[in-house]
Order: structure tokens, then C-alpha cells, then sequence
């Protein structure tokens, strides 16, 4: 039976199969124009004697030769410039834009720029303090001692009234330089910081962040008194003498040794030994004292020998029963009295409301006086104060231009004798 079912899958019926397959045209032909590239790349090979060239079958290629390397010679260093005067040899250095040759020191971009940079170690990595130099009012103080007014004591150096006249509360004080940009008749505020020289890092921060009106006042026991004070004169700062005296609930609360009591009234010799401690001060204040201050016959000897050695005397304004302001104005004393304490309590709330308070008396009686103790934060505090003081128009004054005697200035007075 013939039929589609019976016949081989894909086979035409009655198609012959082939006993040998049909040669394949295309491969040979490849083949042979494989062989022709051979054997050009190999005559090409023979003809240029390149073994090379023969061994990688005529591809191309590159040659590059290698050398050692030779440093290049050394260039003469240029010559450096001339060395300014005053400048460190160590110091670094920089290249000023106004001059291509011009090196100036980073010591002199310091001074000139008002910043100083404190490094920590070297030059590596570390934390770096930058401070803002306040602004140099150009006030230069007298040195101190100063001979006219000067005498040697059992103690030390003590102040006194010179041969003509001249009294340390005139030369050592910080002279009052009204700004021009205040209106005239501007409320003038006086700033004083006690305790200055019992604490080292207080003390610097003191020197060196208030601004030089600010008065401080030292006590007669810190380390290096003399190079710390005059630190300060240098910085502008005025300086007064803290002279510890009795309290109400002495001795249990002992402000040092020498403290002047009550019960050796008349006897001067630990006030010149308070007297002795260093130089350059212009007036005396007290340091506690409520009782000595409000006995009049303890008092009075020692505000009559201050006003001898041409002082004046300032009431830290603690006490209500002292009597110091009566006392100096029988001895014809130049006298002031602190208005605010601006430290009763440490909270910076506190200290800034009792700032607000200074100035709105200033403002009422046309000045205050100011007083706190040299603590890190209120030294903060009464830094950025005194800063802003003339923005608010307030005359940051010091406080010996305040000392007064029957109505008149401490400078006005010396000018009458």
C-alpha cells in the first residue's frame, strides 16, 4: 500500500540518495587565500633578515628603549631677601600681595591685623586658638616705679607724693580719653575686677581679654606680682591694691595675712607691708571689711596715710555701715564707692541683669561704678560688656576719673594744688 503514511518523512517520493555528498566550493577557496597571506608574510620576513618580524607572522609592532634615569642638576637657590628688622629668624613667613618680593612675617600679619593665632605644640595638627586683639586706643601708661614718686620702705617700694607736687594716683592712673564718636556729657561707666593676681589663668584672661578702661584690682599675695602687674600697665590697664581688712565674723572668715584689725588701729605697719607688694597702682581698695570700715577711729589712720602717699580710696560698696566715704571727705581724700556688684551670684543671667542695672544708673546720674571678682565667666561676660559699651553710648571709663573730692575730679583736684 502506497499512500503519504507509508512514505519516509521529508523525502520526495522516487528521489534517488546520492552515494557521494557534493564538494563544498566556499571552503576551499577560504583555504586558499589563508595560504597565499602565509606565504606573503613569510617571503616579506626572509626579505627584511627581521627574526622578529618572521616570528610574530608580519603583525606589527613598536620598540622602545629604555634608559637609566638621571636626576636633573641642581638649580642655584635664589638669594633670599634682606631680613626685616624686628622680625624672628624662626618666624614663618608669607608673601604680601601689594609686592611679589616682599616677605613679611606671621608675627607682623598678627600685629597688623589685630588676630592672634595660638598654636598647641608645633606646627602639626592640633587645636588652634585664634584671638581678636581689642583695639589699641594708643593710651601708654608711665612705668613704674617711677622715682619721683617713689621711696624705699622696710618692706619694699612704697608710693608717695613727689618733691613738686606729683602724686602716683595722677601718674599711674589711666588717663579718661572721651571717643569721638560718643555725643558729650555720654554716661560714663566704670568697670573694676578684683582678686586679679591670685589665680594665673584668671589673671591672663583678665589682661587680656577686657578692654584696656577696664581697672583691675590685685591682691597682695598671688605669685610674680610685679611682672603681672606690669603686664597689665603694659596692656593699658589702670591698677589698684586690694588691702584685706576686717570682717564682721573675723577670724572664722580671714581674708590673708596682714589683715588690718580693728583692734591694732593705729598701727600702720601691716598697710606698708600691703603697701610694698608692687609698684604702679593708683589708689587702694578695700578687700571685705565690713567692721574696719565701719569703725571710724581704725579707719581713719589708714585712708589719712593713703591720702599722704597721694592715693585714692575706693569702697568695694558691700558694707552699708562703712563709713569710708564720711572719713575721705574730712581728710580731703579722693573717695568713690562701687554702685553695683555685678557678681552677688555666678549665673550669667544674674551677671547680665546686674550689668543692665549699672547702666541704667549710669544713664539716671551720668556714671557708675561697676565691681566683680576675676572669675573665667564673669570675665566673659564683662568683656563683651565693655565691647559694646559705646555702641550703647556709654563711656567705658576708668575708675580713678571717678574719685572725687567735694564735688570735683580726682584730675581736677591735683590740678588745683
Amino acid at each position: 500500500m502506497k499512500d503519504e503514511l507509508h512514505q519516509p518523512l521529508g523525502r520526495p517520493t522516487g528521489a534517488k540518495r546520492p552515494d557521494t555528498p557534493a564538494p563544498k566550493r566556499g571552503l576551499w577557496t577560504g583555504v586558499a587565500i589563508f595560504g597565499a597571506l602565509a606565504l606573503g608574510g613569510g617571503v616579506f620576513a626572509l626579505v627584511s633578515h627581521d627574526p622578529l618580524l618572521a616570528t610574530l607572522g608580519g603583525r606589527p609592532y613598536a620598540v622602545a628603549k629604555i634608559e637609566p634615569y638621571q636626576p636633573p642638576p641642581p638649580q642655584p637657590a635664589p638669594p633670599a631677601p634682606p631680613a626685616q628688622q624686628g622680625a624672628p629668624a624662626t618666624a614663618e613667613a608669607a608673601i604680601q600681595p601689594g609686592g611679589r618680593d616682599h616677605v613679611v612675617t606671621v608675627g607682623e600679619i598678627e600685629q597688623q591685623s589685630g588676630v592672634k593665632v595660638l598654636r598647641n605644640g608645633a606646627s602639626g595638627p592640633g587645636p588652634i586658638i585664634i584671638q581678636v586683639q581689642p583695639e589699641d586706643s594708643g593710651v601708654r601708661l608711665a612705668p613704674a616705679p617711677d622715682r619721683r614718686i617713689s621711696e624705699k620702705g622696710r618692706y619694699g617700694v612704697l608710693p608717695r607724693i613727689g618733691a613738686e607736687g606729683a602724686r602716683p594716683m595722677d601718674i599711674y592712673a589711666r588717663p579718661y580719653v572721651p571717643s569721638p564718636r560718643l555725643k558729650p556729657g555720654a554716661p560714663r561707666i566704670a568697670l573694676v575686677v578684683g582678686g586679679v593676681g591670685l589665680n594665673p589663668q584668671t589673671t591672663e584672661a583678665a589682661i587680656n581679654e577686657l578692654p584696656e578702661a577696664v581697672t583691675l584690682a590685685y591682691a597682695p599675695y598671688g605669685p610674680g606680682l610685679e611682672s603681672s602687674v606690669a603686664r597689665a600697665r603694659a596692656r593699658g590697664h589702670e591698677v589698684l591694691l586690694q588691702a584685706p581688712m576686717e570682717p564682721f565674723d573675723y577670724p572664722q572668715n580671714n581674708p590673708g595675712p596682714h589683715t588690718l584689725l580693728v583692734e591694732r588701729s593705729g598701727d600702720l605697719d601691716d598697710l606698708l607691708w600691703l603697701m610694698s607688694r608692687f609698684p604702679g597702682y593708683a589708689g587702694v581698695m578695700n578687700f571685705l571689711g565690713g567692721r574696719f570700715t565701719a569703725d571710724e577711729n581704725a579707719l581713719t589712720p589708714v585712708l589719712a596715710e593713703i591720702g599722704k602717699r597721694g592715693l585714692f580710696f575706693l569702697d568695694d560698696g558691700a558694707s552699708p555701715q562703712s563709713l569710708a566715704a564720711k572719713t575721705a571727705d574730712q581728710l580731703s581724700l579722693p573717695e568713690a564707692r562701687v554702685d553695683v556688684i555685678l557678681d552677688q551670684t555666678s549665673a550669667p543671667q544674674s551677671i547680665d541683669a546686674a550689668l543692665a542695672q549699672l547702666e541704667e544708673r549710669a544713664v539716671q546720674n551720668g556714671s557708675a561704678i561697676g565691681f566683680a571678682n576675676a572669675q573665667a565667666q564673669t570675665i566673659s561676660r564683662l568683656a563683651r560688656f565693655a565691647r559694646e559699651a559705646e555702641k550703647r553710648g556709654l563711656a567705658l571709663t576708668p575708675v580713678s576719673a571717678m574719685a572725687s573730692r567735694g564735688g570735683r575730679t580726682a584730675a581736677a583736684s591735683g590740678a588745683s594744688k
